[in-house]
């Protein structure tokens, strides 16, 4: 495992808070009240410890298949349907949408190779990630990467924790299977709008691996 390079600025200035707020709480309380230095102790490091699993990037044996649509998050998979996708398509798509918790990895993977033909940032609201509105009116990025099966959309969708999106890919770049594309702080969601009659591989309420879990086939 390691430690994603968006993570490092931030676990270095919670780790620095971490040891003033605790320096000045055992200089002033630990005297007359070692209990309360000690739960502010307990809380702080706490939350510093889930500052640093939140950017992880644990090893995986990843997926890469031209005939399969990997997941391109970890998560809990929400909606599986068809709809009609006014961004980029302007026709019905097959959508299957992932939650991402707090507590799961947020490195975002492409979810099949290709080349990226599309590429836009928008601006929006902060509702709840499962919001069946958060697709079309929260902040988001939409990703389209072809390849001789097809193209596949990917939106990183932010949520009403997440405020942070981070997108690494340009239009005319080649990503392969699986490989980093991005990166979403905090709880959000991601959608994949497939090609109709894809063959959905995966379940509501599944919980899925980003770059392993096969959420179609093409």
């Amino acid at each position: 495992m390691t430690i994603h390079r968006e993570g490092i600025k931030t676990i270095m200035v919670t780790a620095i808070l971490f040891g003033a707020l605790n320096l000045v709480s055992f200089y002033f309380l630990s005297y007359n009240y070692p209990w309360l230095s000690w739960v502010i102790f307990l809380v702080t490091i706490a939350f510093w410890l889930f500052i640093i699993s939140f950017f992880r990037v644990p090893s995986r044996k990843l997926v890469i298949n031209d005939d399969y649509v990997v997941s391109p998050a970890d998560g809990k998979v929400v909606v599986i349907e068809e709809v009609y996708e006014e961004e980029y398509f302007k026709d019905k798509r097959l959508q299957i949408s992932i939650f991402m918790s707090p507590a799961n990895v947020h490195q975002n993977r492409a979810p099949t190779t290709g080349e990226v033909v599309y590429s836009r940032y928008h601006k929006g609201k902060y509702l709840v990630a499962w919001h069946p509105k958060s697709s079309t009116e929260n902040e988001r990025h939409s990703v389209v990467i072809m390849n001789n099966k097809g193209e596949v959309l990917v939106k990183q969708i932010a949520g009403a924790v997440a405020r942070r999106i981070l997108n690494y890919l340009k239009v005319g770049q080649k990503i392969n299977q699986a490989a980093e594309m991005g990166f979403i702080k905090f709880g959000s969601r991601v959608d994949v709008l497939l090609p109709p009659g894809s063959k959905v591989e995966v379940k509501l309420n599944q919980v899925v691996t980003g770059g392993v879990s096969v959420l179609a086939k093409l």
